[in-house]
């Protein structure tokens, strides 16, 4: 018969829901609505439970290496980012650390990356005073403004991997097919505006 730490292990993992998600950090069940961490060091998003969350509430915590994902969604009126250099019309920002900003869009082997024009950029913010708030890595200004589409948030950093996953899970062919499209509307015709002083709830 087993006994002792090895059976509270062995009743632990059967009592776990086999399709319930785990903490990056410390693999406990995470509840459907959890916060995330995004590793620095990686470019990653991770799952986090609450107590590994509470952890890195503030920013000195790991030394920068993890940051707890605001929660935060703002949206914006129509941002002009053309002089930004994206050949698309789906894109997000990302404001880092070191004062550089680097430009994404989503493709059907990922997220395509470049680094905009600190110039071009600070225009931008000139034009759009919120932009100055972004927190740096972890949040970002999404824009889609593909097929006559106006759409220009400020947004989590894991709202931008949940729409770069969207689009490589629907992509079909060379042109996207009948599915992406139309999943990308949804997207943001579900997102929330998220305020401030919950972001760190």
């Amino acid at each position: 018969m087993t006994t002792g730490a090895l059976a509270r292990v062995i009743r632990s993992a059967a009592a776990r829901r086999p399709d319930a998600e785990r903490c990056d950090l410390c693999g406990a069940d995470v509840e459907p609505e959890h916060r995330h961490l995004y590793d620095t060091g990686q470019e990653e998003v991770l799952c986090a439970c609450r107590p590994c969350s509470l952890l890195f509430v503030e920013e000195e915590a790991s030394e920068g290496r993890y940051r707890l994902v605001p929660r935060r969604r703002v949206r914006l009126p129509e941002v002009g980012t053309r002089e930004l250099g994206v050949p698309v019309g789906l894109a997000f920002f990302v404001r880092h650390s070191d004062g550089t900003v680097s430009a994404h869009y989503p493709s059907p082997a990922g997220a395509t990356r470049w680094e905009a024009d600190a110039g071009a950029w600070r225009d931008v913010v000139a034009r759009c005073p919120p932009l100055a708030g972004l927190v740096p890595e972890v949040e970002a200004l999404l824009v889609n403004t593909a097929r006559s589409a106006k759409h220009h948030w400020i947004v989590p950093i894991d709202d931008c991997f949940r729409m770069v996953a969207l689009v490589r899970r629907e992509w079909r062919g060379l042109s996207g097919g009948s599915r992406v499209w139309p999943a990308v509307e949804r997207f943001f015709a579900e997102l929330t505006e998220q305020p401030q002083d919950l972001a760190r709830s």
